[in-house]
């Protein structure tokens, strides 16, 4: 029987998140196949070991830490990360787990560093030609930010969950979120906004890549931001309603990101689509995407037909 560890928490905007990914991560492990630990990670970057019971009831940040982290990751077959945003998802923990040849599962340490910083995303889909929404990286210029024309989204260049991003329309507003930005990253990507459907597609690494079908969003603001994706009721529908050109145009898209990256285990592309001029265009990819109960991810793959149980022996079997 394999021993697992299962790592949360972290120190990044996103540890809440985290936080409600491993329960269903514990809920749906199957217990016969992988004798597993659990170790959160506080805000201060405290590794402590804890139960099920001390997520629930919040009090694992009381316990214990853990004297000698690479001695007591070594125990393990297998780390799970369900770890959202920086130092979980950026390459930095695959990183230390890959120095001391610790198995894992996910992407390894070069796709996680080109996933999470949206600017050199933006570069490497533009290296493979996949269409993006006009966009300049911050470089103090206002000007050259203001010719993108507004409405304009901020974002944080490292950062998930839309946090620290808003939608600006004039100079005061830009301002202000230029602020806000820099407050979780000091690089800043500004992108055109554009009026859109957004949908997303999740890819899993088995024998082949496995690519489902295509999910829409609709939710209630301009762009999809936290309240939406963590607080609100938004619709998800799976299938999305579009024909077939787009559906095949968003899967191979997918499939081509996850294959040239060098992508390993899963991830889930997300798109925005244009519906007024007929455009399609790649937003980000997600590396290590969120496992919660209104997460798009598990969703998409069980409709392809992989329950959480499934999706996740198929991840932890295929950690390398």
């Amino acid at each position: 029987m394999n021993k697992v560890l299962l790592l949360f928490g972290g120190n990044s905007s996103e540890h809440e998140v985290s936080c409600s990914s491993i329960i269903n991560i514990i809920d749906n492990i199957d217990t016969y196949l992988f004798n597993y630990k659990i170790v959160g990670i506080t805000k201060e970057n405290k590794w402590i070991e804890c139960k099920y019971e001390d997520i629930i009831n919040k009090s694992w940040y009381n316990l214990d830490e853990i004297d000698n982290i690479i001695k007591y990751l070594k125990d393990f077959d297998v780390v799970f990360p369900i770890m959202h945003g920086k130092g979980g998802e950026d390459g930095k923990l695959q990183g230390m787990l890959d120095l001391f040849n610790i198995k894992y599962v996910g992407c390894r340490t070069e796709a996680s560093v080109v996933g999470m910083d949206k600017d050199l995303s933006k570069i490497f889909f533009n290296s493979i030609d996949i269409p993006q929404v006009p966009y300049l990286k911050y470089d103090n210029n206002i000007e050259d930010i203001i010719n993108l024309g507004f409405p304009l989204i901020v974002k944080p260049c490292n950062g998930g969950s839309s946090i620290g991003i808003n939608k600006v329309s004039n100079i005061e507003e830009l301002d202000n979120a230029i602020k806000e930005a820099e407050i979780y990253d000091k690089n800043i990507i500004v992108e055109k906004f554009i009026k859109s459907r957004e949908f997303e597609c999740a890819i899993l690494e088995d024998d082949d890549i496995i690519v489902s079908n295509v999910g829409e969003i609709k939710y209630n603001h301009d762009f999809y931001d936290y309240e939406d994706k963590y607080k609100n009721k938004v619709d998800l529908i799976i299938p999305a309603n579009i024909d077939d050109n787009l559906r095949n145009s968003i899967r191979n898209y997918s499939k081509d990101v996850f294959t040239k990256l060098g992508c390993k285990g899963l991830c889930r592309v997300d798109f925005l689509y244009d519906t007024e001029n007929d455009k399609l265009y790649l937003n980000e990819i997600n590396t290590l995407p969120g496992f919660t109960n209104i997460s798009m991810y598990p969703m998409l793959m069980k409709d392809t037909g992989y329950s959480y149980l499934d999706l996740i022996t198929i991840l932890i079997n295929n950690a390398k």
